[in-house]
């Protein structure tokens, strides 16, 4: 089977392409802008390798060619920025999201998954979050999600493309270093021996998912013969004061702290119910977060050269 992975020299693209690579049962086709630093020999040397954007509807029918299924990642994410400036996570997430759509219908492909968010796109509801709950965006980003969630059910219902939209709580593990997530920009600043900045008093909670469990969803969501949304995480809420204390933990030390004010358009505490994704297609999230979280610190420091002079904002999620 051909699988057309977008984005896929990202954090969970990388990830997922050695697993799909290791499995040895399917062709894959990787398109990534290479956006944010990163170059194409992050990846296995099966991988077929497009450079491009995906809102770019020639580059995308070549990449397209014979594709059976495609795993679509790429996004322009961060709700901060989409506060600052909505218009590009539209003209990004949306349309040329939708145009990707259009255009994986005309070359045949068979299934369509894609990578959404829950809190993002829900709001600041009463967790935990699951696929039931009506949408209340808090940012244009999550606004964005929905949109697209939107157009995959309808493509399924009028096209018969079996469309996927899988919810990801926080990802975190290796191949993260370019990430403005909680996890890797406390482990940068941890191992620069610089404060870990908290934007809100530490109490928000979030769902922290392991990389290697979700790409293991991921995969599953391939075969599969199901459709509709699905809310992929732990299903645990973790603060990020008991994170910094598990952080603390396995590095034999005391990290320093510091308090900022909260920022606005980002949800105060998420987490979600997996038990659809688990009733469905058998989903679950076995590794700990301390193990995940050990993982991730092991790799940071065995990879610290690559990273180490990039200069490093945070954001909650």
């Amino acid at each position: 089977m051909k699988v057309l992975v977008t984005g896929g020299a990202g954090f969970i693209g990388r990830n997922l392409v050695l697993r799909l690579i290791e499995s040895k049962r399917h062709e894959v086709v990787v398109l990534d802008n290479l956006s944010v630093r990163q170059t194409s020999n992050c990846l296995p040397p099966e991988a077929e390798f497009h450079f491009g954007d995906f809102t770019n509807r020639s580059t995308m029918a070549r990449a397209l060619q014979g594709a059976n299924v495609v795993i679509h990642l790429a996004a322009l994410s961060g709700v901060i920025d989409s506060v600052v400036d909505p218009r590009p996570s539209f003209e990004i997430n949306v349309a040329g999201s939708f145009q990707l759509l259009e255009l994986a219908r005309e070359a045949g492909v068979r299934r369509f998954i894609f990578a959404s968010t829950g809190g993002a796109l829900l709001g600041d509801v009463t967790p935990p979050i699951s696929e039931g709950m009506s949408p209340a965006p808090l940012s244009p980003y999550g606004a964005t999600k929905l949109a697209l969630e939107g157009y995959c059910s309808a493509f399924a219902s009028a096209y018969d493309l079996a469309c996927i939209a899988l919810r990801f709580s926080n990802i975190y593990g290796p191949q993260s270093s370019h990430k403005k997530s909680v996890v890797a920009s406390f482990i940068k600043n941890a191992m620069r021996k610089e404060s870990l900045v908290v934007y809100g008093d530490g109490t928000q909670r979030r769902d922290y998912l392991y990389v290697g469990d979700l790409v293991k969803g991921i995969e599953t969501a391939i075969d599969g013969n199901f459709v509709g949304t699905f809310q992929l995480g732990s299903g645990k809420p973790t603060s990020l004061r008991e994170l910094i204390s598990i952080l603390n933990g396995i590095i034999g030390g005391r990290l320093a702290v510091r308090f900022e004010p909260a920022r606005r358009g980002e949800v105060h505490s998420t987490w979600c119910d997996i038990s659809k994704a688990t009733r469905e297609f058998g989903f679950a999230a076995p590794t700990s977060l301390h193990e995940g979280l050990r993982l991730t610190w092991q790799w940071f420091a065995e990879s610290s050269n690559s990273w180490m002079r990039d200069i490093v904002t945070f954001s909650a999620d």
